[in-house]
């Protein structure tokens, strides 16, 4: 079979939608918008346009269907259907989750240690019964009778006793807490509706924190509830008014404290709170003050309760301080000192030892921090482009440290790192069936100059047999950016993008500014007035790959999601001509007219990454000037376009990628829009409607590629 293009004039006609011409102004600038009354969710005749979009996405692609089966079928032909994970100890219990052949979510279960000195994880087979197997939670069981099916909130409480769990039947983000004992099966009375994510036991398992949203779907309350009493008696542990703030709560991993921590994008606080005594009072560790950020863990040194708290005062790539926890605004004894390209990310500590994370060269790195001399031992890797972090460290005092670790070519793998000898146990490598090996495929690092001079990072991944990259004229190539959020793309290893890279296409990361790979400087540089450096930078990448003759223009697609699907819209307006198609998923391509209504969900919360135009009328200007949305232009011959969506999604909504379809379509562009009706920001649920979703939009991008595909 061979993926053929579909001329417009083979297709039916797409969906017109209707143009009903609001006004909005702001600063003296008066903008018409044919298309914000798709915004109406709940009016039948918006519902009816998605609908008719869907089935003109679906008409137009239906000749696809074959290679969309085709791609299902390699991904679950890879993918070890029965598996399970490596188990993690906590308490008497070693718990896992695993997976069974033609089931779509995780089972969650435990069994019990065979003795309290057992550190080495039982090697399970999938298929095989585990001797003592207790199933806490089946996920399908869970899931029945709705098509979408999410857990915001799992826990066992410490004394494994009792199931903690939050579900979401609709993709909205708001989780109904219930509590079961796991002696009897027995689901308690208690049952807290419209949570945020992270529910938590007390640790004695007395009450439950959990946190709750306002109307703009900002995290804002923590409250206590009492297992046993009704939850209108709940207690507010905490609320924040400030609409910049997201909330959020958790116990220390010492279990000492209860931690109410409040971020925004730029500024952050955080309360302590006894974990004996959580009807008492918090207190504050710092202050907050605009501009700083900071994060703080408990440890036990020299028999004193202290804090080490991550901080940027001062410290661009932050820097690690030691506070006495009694007395966090008191004297500070640096730790670990700011030092410039040396981005820390945080601390996570132990009883007798911490591990610092941290970026440099572009890099995730871990290094072990010696208590009494403060000392860092950075634990080595040998790829030149990996991801590695911690994984599933629940124990207090473990001899071994648990990682997970990966890269383009290496699926992931998980670790026990031991302490004591620097010895690194493999206990799992993710298997890859139908004969998968790692030698077959290259990643490298290039550098592209960007407009200013700045050398941009970008991550390369092929097949070896097609040849190197650039050494035998140009290749079909799929190149990701995301660049927001200070939220880096590192190296990992896909299944699915396996099915790209065997039919002879290289995958590509262009590690723009915005993103964090490169230090805070690093997002600095690609945000609120600096936006465009984003935009720009992703382009000059491009150019440099069709340059140095890795692909060329009509050979090569591009790809963002979310803040990354903002790019994606903005690119094809700076540069349509370099692409041959765009995927954008849950794109975030009106975003002016988001960032200026702050009764949309997380607009304030926004302002600190984007700027405020509501009220600053330059930074309305400059958003104005690359807003996807409104600067969609006539006599401009755009790529193909797929935009992705859902309709519950509350982070992105849906109507801004069916604003920008529609606005597209009036100056003639093949745009296509597949809107999930049941779904939210992270697309459908369960792994096989994943894995269908994943092999439709990689059909249509090697349909854009022109990549045939063998009989």
């Amino acid at each position: 079979m061979t993926a053929t293009a579909q001329t417009p004039q083979d297709s039916p006609a797409p969906p017109v939608a209707e143009r009903r011409p609001r006004e909005r102004t702001h600063h003296g600038d008066t903008v018409v918008d044919a298309y914000e009354w798709l915004r109406a969710k709940d009016d039948p005749g918006v519902i009816a346009h998605l609908e008719a979009e869907n089935a003109y996405t679906e008409a137009r692609t239906a000749h696809l269907a074959p290679l969309r089966e085709r791609i299902f079928e390699e991904i679950k032909g890879r993918t070890l259907e029965t598996d399970l994970s490596v188990p993690t100890r906590r308490g008497s219990w070693w718990y896992y989750a695993r997976t069974e052949e033609g089931r779509q979510y995780a089972i969650h279960c435990r069994a019990p240690l065979a003795s309290p000195e057992d550190w080495t994880p039982p090697a399970l087979t999938p298929g095989t019964p585990v001797p003592g197997e207790q199933v806490l939670l089946d996920g399908n069981v869970e899931a029945e009778g709705n098509d979408f099916f999410s857990l915001g909130s799992f826990e066992v409480s410490d004394d494994g006793a009792l199931l903690l769990y939050g579900v979401d039947v609709e993709g909205d983000e708001r989780y109904t807490v219930r509590v079961r004992d796991l002696a009897t099966g027995e689901t308690l009375p208690d049952e807290i509706p419209g949570t945020f994510a992270g529910a938590t036991f007390s640790p004695d398992a007395r009450f439950i924190v959990y946190t709750t949203v306002d109307d703009a779907w900002r995290p804002d309350t923590v409250w206590l509830h009492e297992l046993g009493t009704p939850v209108a008696e709940d207690a507010r542990i905490f609320s924040e008014p400030d609409e910049r703030y997201w909330v959020g709560a958790g116990f220390t991993h010492s279990r000492r404290f209860l931690m109410v921590e409040l971020g925004s994008s730029v500024t952050s606080e955080e309360w302590l709170l006894d974990a004996d005594d959580l009807r008492g009072a918090p207190r504050v560790v710092w202050p907050r003050r605009d501009g700083v950020e900071y994060s703080s863990e408990h440890a036990v040194v020299d028999g004193e309760d202290v804090l080490y708290v991550l901080h940027n005062d001062g410290a661009l790539d932050f820097e690690l301080v030691r506070v006495a926890a009694a007395d966090p605004a008191g004297a500070r004894a640096t730790v670990i000192p700011h030092e410039p390209g040396r981005r820390l990310l945080g601390v996570s500590t132990f009883r007798d030892w911490a591990v610092a994370g941290y970026r440099r060269d572009g890099l995730e790195r871990l290094a072990m921090l010696d208590y009494s001399t403060e000392a860092l031992d950075e634990i080595p890797f040998d790829e030149p482009l990996y991801s590695v972090g911690l994984s599933g460290n629940p124990e207090w005092a473990p001899p071994v440290l648990r990682l997970g670790y990966g890269s383009f070519v290496t699926p992931g793998t998980v670790y026990d790192y031991v302490v004591a000898t620097g010895e690194m146990l493999l206990r799992k490598r993710q298997p890859v069936l139908g004969g998968y090996v790692a030698a077959d495929y290259a990643q490298e690092r290039v550098w592209a100059t960007a407009a200013d001079g700045t050398q941009v990072p970008v991550s390369l991944v092929w097949k070896r047999s097609f040849g190197t990259p650039g050494s035998e004229g140009p290749r079909p190539l799929h190149l990701y950016g995301y660049g927001s959020y200070e939220h880096s793309i590192d190296p990992g290893f896909s299944v699915a993008r396996l099915s790209l890279l065997d039919r002879g296409v290289v995958f590509a990361v262009a590690h723009v500014r915005g993103g964090g790979e490169m230090g805070r400087q690093w997002y600095e540089d690609g945000k609120l007035l600096h936006k465009r450096n984003t935009f720009t930078d992703f382009v000059d990448a491009a150019r440099h790959l069709v340059a140095a003759g890795y692909t060329s223009p009509d050979r090569m697609v591009a790809e963002g999601g979310s803040a990354g699907g903002l790019l994606m819209g903005a690119v094809a307006n700076l540069a349509p001509e370099l692409f041959a198609g765009i995927l954008a998923g849950v794109p975030f391509v009106d975003a002016l007219t988001t960032i200026l209504d702050p009764s949309l969900p997380l607009t304030v919360i926004e302002w600190d990454e984007w700027g405020d135009p509501l009220h600053d009328a330059d930074v309305y200007a400059y958003m104005k000037s690359y807003s996807p949305y409104e600067n969609v232009r006539e006599g401009v011959t755009y790529p193909r376009i797929l935009a992705v969506t859902s309709l519950n999604d509350t982070r992105v909504l849906y109507v801004e990628p069916a604003k920008w379809v529609a606005r597209l379509r009036e100056v003639g562009a093949d745009a296509l829009l597949k809107c999930e009706m049941v779904a939210g920001h992270g697309g459908v649920s369960g792994r096989y409607n994943s894995w269908k979703e994943r092999a439709f939009e990689l059909a249509w991008l090697l349909e854009v590629l022109g990549v045939a595909d063998p009989a």
